[in-house]
């Protein structure tokens, strides 16, 4: 069973020519409503692909019975919810221009649950998005910790990343939140690697990068036609993890998670084109040959 912790969130997507400059504008020239949250699409993802999972979120008193419930419910996602019936389930609001370049605005809405919420003590976690002093209480208690701040790594303080890296096994991340990160802390992206057992690190159209050990590996993009680029962070993250626990590879892990995040990317909405194992299995063999037989199940 894979435990995912942070945010559910209903998405408000918008595409503009340029995201415009402090006291100016731009006009909107799509817009649509999708589900998301970062740590609902990884679930959602996760399930997709077959593997158990349970999401732990705040949702407002307006979640229940909702269409994204009904969604959820459809894939098997376990529910583990905080609610908070004097809010709403949280919303996002994101602006994406024509280089792919994107800013989001979050209302953190029932989410603000997390900072008096007890944090359950879990075999398997991963922390996506959420409260940073709750996902650190996670941590501390969790068997093997998986952990990526998101663009939410503006609000750790240098004690919450310290204690949190500390107690993280698989630290996933993209470019800016690297630099983020090593700017916080005080450390160079070296010794930030050192500190965890295995770090994944996105470059956007330039691929992945495997950090284990003292071994590194570039893991090239799929090649398609890019739609919408939000959610492919937490597509990635759903294909590894769904192959961590079954056994396969770490390397071979990546490989999954940027063919899962190449469904996603072809759509716009990030749980609207989420591949089933075996679609996923297709375009792997299309990229990188036959996928090898996994190991141990590791949970």
């Amino acid at each position: 069973m894979i435990h995912v912790v942070g945010h559910t969130a209903i998405d408000y997507i918008s595409h503009v020519h340029h995201l415009p400059e402090r006291n100016a504008s731009t006009h909107i020239i799509r817009r649509q409503v999708f589900f998301g949250g970062g740590a609902a699409n990884i679930a959602a993802g996760i399930a997709s692909l077959g593997e158990a999972c349970t999401l732990v979120s705040c949702v407002g008193s307006d979640f229940n019975g909702s269409e994204y419930d009904q969604w959820m419910k459809g894939l098997g996602i376990r529910q583990e919810f905080f609610v908070n019936p004097d809010t709403h389930t949280p919303t996002a609001f994101m602006f994406t221009d024509d280089a792919g370049d994107q800013m989001t605005f979050f209302e953190w809405g029932a989410s603000r649950a997390f900072a008096t919420a007890d944090a359950p003590a879990l075999p398997f976690v991963h922390m996506a998005t959420a409260d940073p002093e709750f996902n650190c209480r996670v941590a501390e208690k969790s068997g093997f910790a998986s952990f990526d701040p998101g663009q939410d790594v503006f609000w750790y303080t240098k004690d919450q990343l310290e204690s949190l890296i500390l107690n993280t096994d698989l630290l996933f991340a993209n470019q800016h939140e690297v630099q983020h990160m090593c700017r916080t802390l005080g450390v160079t992206r070296e010794d930030l690697i050192r500190q965890v057992g295995m770090a994944v690190f996105t470059m956007s159209g330039e691929g992945s990068v495997l950090h284990e050990g003292k071994n590194h590996h570039v893991i090239p993009v799929v090649p398609v036609t890019l739609v919408d680029p939000t959610g492919a962070g937490d597509a990635y993250r759903a294909g590894f993890l769904s192959a961590y626990v079954q056994g396969y590879p770490s390397l071979v892990c990546c490989k999954i998670g940027t063919v899962t995040a190449s469904f996603v990317v072809e759509h716009t909405g990030c749980q609207t084109h989420l591949p089933d194992w075996a679609c996923m299995q297709g375009r792997y063999h299309q990229h990188f040959g036959d996928l090898p037989e996994p190991g141990k199940r590791r949970f």
